[in-house]
């Protein structure tokens, strides 16, 4: 138990007990607790298994490399179409997280070794990724722009290009664009 995470489970309101019980169930896999993003992070040697998070309709335990895993009981959760390699268990009563303890120290336990095997999760290239029409056109227009996009990270590109490609219509992805032209120009991300 780290000291430092106290904080998260002594203020958390609406799933106080689900989270209480589900550190319970991540304590007795040994694993390291640490506090990463506001969150509980359990780890295997400095490396990320799973976290405890809470959201307003449900808590969840969120496993970093969750797409490897088995899943036999048909619980994993992928949270949107655009997550990789992470997969959540959603629960919204302390009942589930009872019914399910078992299976839940087993899959912390199939996480940990995934983790071992080094096995890693296949991530999509942004070349992968949907280039709008409307922002293939400004970057043929600007090479200036063409080259600050090329110039930033991977991560970084895939984010703009999913912003982008979010909007549904064609005003609302020339907005955003425009919006977004000084930032990356300036080589930073859209969050940045």
């Amino acid at each position: 138990m780290n000291p430092k995470v106290n904080f998260f489970f002594e203020n958390a309101g609406q799933w106080q007990k689900e989270f209480e019980k589900l550190r319970t169930i991540a304590l007795s896999t040994e694993l390291v607790e640490d506090l990463k993003w506001g969150c509980p992070c359990y780890t295997y040697e400095g490396k990320n298994i799973f976290l405890i998070h809470g959201f307003k309709e449900y808590c969840a335990l969120l496993f970093f490399k969750g797409a490897l895993m088995k899943d036999p009981n048909q619980i994993l959760i992928q949270q949107s179409e655009n997550v990789q390699a992470a997969r959540q268990i959603r629960f919204t009563d302390i009942l589930q997280i009872n019914d399910l303890e078992k299976e839940l120290r087993a899959y912390m336990f199939e996480a940990v070794e995934i983790e071992e095997s080094g096995a890693k999760v296949e991530m999509k290239k942004t070349k992968d990724f949907e280039m709008v029409e409307e922002f293939q056109q400004r970057l043929d227009e600007n090479l200036a722009l063409k080259e600050a996009f090329e110039g930033l990270t991977q991560g970084r590109q895939r984010a703009y290009l999913l912003h982008f490609s979010s909007a549904k219509q064609s005003k609302t992805r020339d907005a955003r664009i425009e919006k977004c032209i000084p930032q990356i120009l300036d080589g930073k991300g859209l969050n940045d």
